[in-house]
């Protein structure tokens, strides 16, 4: 079983945030993989959203959805990776990164929070920093801006453009995670 989580605020007001890149991820993996679901909806559980499918193979891949919002996603993350005895190997954190270029993908297999303050409270709440993730980049604010209120700032138009690219090339590479592993989605998406 793999977990892959997508961090974001919950509610219609943070949807296009640019700290729920996460989250959109999600949205762009429920979509294509539909019809593997083991039911149409996700469930309400762990303190998040959560959609069990199946994978071209056959294995059980869990999408989770924190609905804790941002700064304690661990506590669902935590709960979820308690009840199905997932190795940390097995969990992938999709998260939006300040400091990396807009629309710039980077895996790594574990390392700090980079000040993520939701994939710095998932690594607290599960011990350790060895914890695979995709970041995806979003920039940095503009000017004096600061960087809490630019993470909850919607993307502009222009950028959506971008935007809905890269959510389908980060589907591609939590795929290529899924079927081939860390060090191949390194390879090809880094």
């Amino acid at each position: 079983m793999k977990l892959v989580v997508g961090l974001g605020n919950p509610g219609v007001k943070y949807r296009l945030n640019r700290h729920n890149v996460g989250y959109l991820v999600l949205a762009e993996l429920a979509t294509r993989l539909s019809l593997n679901t083991t039911g149409n909806r996700p469930k309400t559980k762990f303190h998040a959203d959560l959609l069990e499918i199946r994978d071209n193979l056959g294995n059980s891949v869990l999408l989770l959805a924190p609905t804790t919002y941002m700064n304690r996603s661990g506590l669902s993350v935590g709960e979820a990776v308690n009840f199905y005895k997932i190795p940390n190997e097995e969990i992938l954190i999709v998260c939006d990164d300040l400091n990396l270029p807009f629309t710039k993908l980077r895996f790594r297999t574990e390392g700090s929070s980079g000040g993520q303050k939701g994939l710095a409270d998932v690594l607290r709440v599960l011990g350790t920093e060895k914890v695979p993730r995709l970041r995806i980049g979003i920039g940095q604010p503009p000017g004096q801006m600061d960087a809490a209120d630019y993470v909850l700032m919607n993307f502009t138009e222009k950028e959506r453009i971008d935007l809905e690219l890269t959510l389908k090339q980060a589907a591609d590479a939590v795929e290529c995670w899924l079927r081939f592993g860390i060090t191949e989605a390194m390879n090809k998406y880094n």
